[in-house]
C-alpha cells in the first residue's frame, strides 16, 4: 500500500475534491482484497455471485449494484482491512483533518449490464453535514467507462448545501436542483484493479452502466470528521444510538463508528 501523500496529490485533491493514486495497492494485497472481499459478500448474501444480469429485479435502483453494507461487522479479515490505521492516515492526510472515525463500508458491485449511477453527492445521506468526509474507491477488477468507472464533478465539493437527491433512474436529477453544476464538465477516472480513488464525501459523482458481461467490483469506505455533530438523520446508525442522539450533538460512540486515526496532538 502506497503510503506517502505528496503537496500536490492534496493539492489536486483539495482543489477538485478527488484523487487517483494509481497501484495503491500490489498485486498480492489486490488479491487478498478482492478474495476478503468476495468472502464477505458471499457470507452477507448467503449465496455467490452467478455471473447472472442485472435486470431482473423490480425496481431501476435495485439494478444499479449490488451493495453489501457494514461488511467488517462480519467479518474478521475484512475488519482488519477496514481499520487499518496506516489507510486511515492516508485519508486524513488527503483530507488534512485530525482525526477519522469510520462511517461506513460497502462493497458496491455492477453486475454485468447493470444500470447507471445518478450524480449524487454522499454526505446529505449520511447523519452529519460536513465538508471534510472522505470516501475511498478500492477497485477490485478494472473499471473503464465500458463498465462503469466513476464520474467525478471537478471542484463542486465546495458547496454548502446539504439538500439531499436522489439515486434513481434519473441520471441528472440532481442538475435540476443545482442547474449552476452545469458549468462543470464530468471526468471520468478510469481505474486498474489495485488502484483507489479518495473523494470528498461533498464532491458529486456517479458511474456509468455495466456494459459488459463482466462484474465491476469495488469495496468503498466512508470516514467521518471525528466527533462531526448528529443532524437528525439516522442512515446507519444503530435504532438505540440513533434514538439517544439529540441534533448537534457529537457523535463519539467509538463502538458504533470506530475511531481508526488521530492525529498525534490533534484533540
Amino acid at each position: 500500500m502506497q503510503h506517502v501523500i505528496t503537496s500536490d496529490q492534496r493539492s489536486f485533491y483539495q482543489e477538485n475534491g478527488y484523487l487517483l493514486i494509481s497501484n495503491f495497492l500490489d498485486e498480492a494485497e489486490t488479491t487478498h482484497w478482492r478474495t476478503t472481499v468476495d468472502f464477505a459478500v458471499q457470507k452477507q448474501r448467503g449465496k455467490v455471485l452467478t455471473g447472472q444480469p442485472a435486470g431482473d429485479k423490480p425496481n431501476h435502483y435495485d439494478n444499479v449494484f449490488l451493495q453489501q453494507m457494514l461488511l467488517s461487522r462480519i467479518s474478521e479479515e475484512m475488519r482488519n482491512l477496514i481499520h487499518d490505521e496506516a489507510l486511515a492516515k492516508i485519508a486524513a492526510d488527503i483530507a488534512a483533518i485530525p482525526g477519522i472515525q469510520l462511517w461506513h463500508d460497502q462493497a458496491l458491485i455492477k453486475e454485468p449490464f447493470a444500470n447507471p449511477t445518478a450524480f449524487h453527492r454522499d454526505v446529505p445521506f449520511w447523519s452529519f453535514d460536513s465538508n471534510d468526509a472522505i470516501s475511498y474507491w478500492i477497485a477490485l477488477d478494472d473499471a473503464t467507462p465500458n463498465n462503469g468507472c466513476l464520474h467525478f464533478l471537478p471542484g463542486s465539493h465546495k458547496s454548502q448545501d446539504y439538500t439531499q437527491t436522489n439515486i434513481g433512474e434519473n441520471v441528472g436529477e440532481i442538475f435540476h436542483l443545482f442547474p449552476e453544476l452545469t458549468t462543470i464538465k464530468p471526468q471520468p477516472v478510469p481505474v486498474k484493479a489495485g488502484d483507489c480513488v479518495f473523494f470528498n464525501g461533498m464532491v458529486v459523482h456517479g458511474a456509468g452502466a455495466n456494459m459488459t458481461p463482466d462484474y465491476r467490483r469495488a469495496m468503498t469506505c466512508g470516514l467521518m470528521p471525528k466527533h462531526a455533530k448528529f443532524n437528525g438523520k439516522r442512515n446507519i446508525l444503530s435504532e438505540n444510538y440513533f434514538r439517544s442522539l439529540t441534533i448537534g450533538e457529537p457523535l463519539d460512540n467509538y463502538e458504533e463508528l470506530p475511531l481508526l486515526y488521530q492525529r498525534p496532538g490533534g484533540e
